[in-house]
């Protein structure tokens, strides 16, 4: 099983990398599987791969959900 979160491209890279933020964790990725990325957009990363655009909507969504589970664990 796999958990992927979108992840906000801060930085295009040469050679189909990107620099994305997590969370304030930044890593190099791949965009060799997905076309048309740009800074700001979001994207599905799995073992260093780009796997598909997220509407920003959705993603943002997605990150307060993660968020709110995050604080409810750590107030139990």
């Amino acid at each position: 099983m796999c958990l992927a979160l979108p992840s906000r491209v801060v930085e295009l890279l040469d050679d189909d990398q990107a620099k994305v933020d997590l969370g304030g964790v930044t890593k190099a990725i791949s965009l060799s599987l997905v076309e048309d990325v740009a800074v700001g957009d979001y994207v599905i990363v799995h073992v260093g791969y780009a796997l598909t655009k997220v509407d920003p909507a959705e993603a943002e969504k997605t990150l307060a959900l993660f968020a709110e589970m995050a604080a409810m664990g750590a107030s139990a």
